[in-house]
């Protein structure tokens, strides 16, 4: 069983538009915070789908909000 005290700090740089995204999903859900929020999409996420493993991928390929998403998320 997973403890609480949560002991690694996990950075991340977003742009304003990534970072409305969150914060609107996490009003609409009641989030208690943004760390609440951002560890319940990334629950969400890795239930939901693989991964890409294109190997030309870079990290900014893998924006919170991308053009070409159906979902606007």
């Amino acid at each position: 069983m997973p403890s609480n005290t949560r002991e690694t700090r996990l950075q991340i740089m977003l742009d304003e538009e990534e970072l409305s995204a969150i914060d609107d999903w996490r009003f609409s859900q009641r989030m208690p915070s943004r760390a609440a929020a951002v560890r319940k999409l990334l629950r969400l996420g890795m239930q939901a789908a693989k991964l890409p493993t294109d190997p030309k991928m870079r990290s900014s390929d893998y924006g919170v909000v991308r053009d070409d998403d159906p979902d606007g998320i």
